[in-house]
């Protein structure tokens, strides 16, 4: 998943390698707070959850923080509330 992530992020070296993953494990655990079980890392809309989090959390003079971070937890809501992803199919 962090090649994806850093693909997205148009990062080529590994300068930030450790941030990133830090980045990624903590957006998986908060989709597992909020509900979402079933977060495995090759499901497409799990990875855009986790795309969207590293987008809005990365980089300190990020101007589009906000509007990364407002799809991410829109994305989050809805995936916690399917059974799909929460367990309750």
């Amino acid at each position: 998943m962090l090649q994806k992530i850093k693909k997205s992020l148009r990062m080529i070296n590994d300068q930030f390698d450790d941030e990133l993953q830090d980045l990624i494990d903590a957006a998986l655990l908060d989709l597992k707070l909020s509900g979402v079980v079933n977060n495995l890392p090759d499901d497409k809309l799990i990875l855009r959850a986790v795309t969207l989090y590293c987008k809005a959390q990365f980089g300190l003079e990020n101007q589009e923080s906000e509007k990364y971070q407002a799809s991410y937890e829109y994305l989050k809501s809805h995936l916690s509330l399917s059974g799909e992803y929460n367990g309750d199919v």
